[in-house]
């Protein structure tokens, strides 16, 4: 971005000053443009949504010329596999598969729960990681997994409506409560429209105990995007999550779900991140 800012700088001043060879300037200028470097960014939806959650955020990374891969997890989304058919392996080698098909190392997002998934994947392609990036995630350590995390917590609207099916194999947040606990800040109307793709959460992802090692996971350069007014992570837990564990922190003042009510100002820090 600095060099395209220069170019443009001197594109203004050679037309300014009546230069002759304001041609070639504007050639270099294209030039400059054109290689301006492209990223491929890998976005994981939240436990209990999908793909569809990224929709305007993905929209405005294209808009900048940068792939975007954002698919639906095993039981999410477009996928119909059944709940208790679904493991962590299933969301690993989902995420493995599409890292595997890439030339170059890509830019892997993790939104909430899926914070833990991308840790895993990152372990396990380090060399096709070059950033790793958590939307108010689950930044867990070694041994560490989603139901270890949340025991204790006090002040999360979804972890105090959270429950599990009678036969265990997926979790949801009551009804009644999960705009209040995910997407305070969107309308109503909004959000209704949005529901029908809300699906139950497999449980046995969320039992998954986490491996990783300084070697792989922790040689990748990490980066937190904090939500401020988060009622699902509250923002004493994001914080004592990534302590001394991120390269920068980016805050956004919105609910868990930034996604839809902040989709350019996110949009804009993956940018961002994209150019550290």
């Amino acid at each position: 971005m600095k060099r395209l800012k220069l170019s443009i700088s001197l594109l203004a001043l050679a037309l300014f000053a009546g230069c002759t060879n304001s041609e070639n300037v504007k050639n270099q200028l294209e030039k400059d443009v054109s290689e301006v470097k492209k990223e491929t960014y890998v976005l994981v939806h939240a436990a209990w949504l999908g793909a569809w959650e990224w929709g305007s955020v993905a929209e405005n990374l294209r808009e900048k010329g940068h792939t975007v891969i954002a698919p639906d997890l095993p039981g999410h989304g477009k996928d119909k596999t059944s709940p208790a058919d679904i493991t962590m392996d299933d969301y690993v080698n989902t995420l493995t598969d599409i890292l595997d098909k890439q030339d170059n190392s890509v830019i892997l997002v993790g939104h909430s729960f899926n914070g833990i998934t991308v840790s895993r994947v990152a372990e396990l392609r380090p060399d096709k990681v070059k950033r790793l990036v958590y939307l108010t995630a689950f930044l867990l350590p070694n041994g560490s997994s989603f139901m270890s995390a949340v025991q204790g917590v006090k002040g999360s609207t979804a972890v105090d409506n959270f429950y599990l099916s009678k036969d265990k194999t997926y979790a949801m947040v009551k009804e009644d409560e999960i705009q209040n606990s995910f997407a305070h800040d969107i309308p109503k109307e909004a959000f209704d429209q949005a529901k029908p793709s809300i699906v139950p959460e497999p449980t046995a992802p969320l039992m998954y105990t986490l491996e990783i090692t300084d070697d792989n996971f922790g040689s990748i350069p990490k980066y937190y995007i904090e939500c401020t007014l988060d009622r699902a992570i509250p923002i004493e837990v994001q914080r004592a999550m990534y302590k001394d564990k991120v390269k920068k922190v980016y805050s956004i003042e919105s609910s868990h779900t930034p996604n839809f009510s902040k989709p350019i100002e996110l949009a804009n820090i993956l940018l961002e991140i994209g150019e550290d």
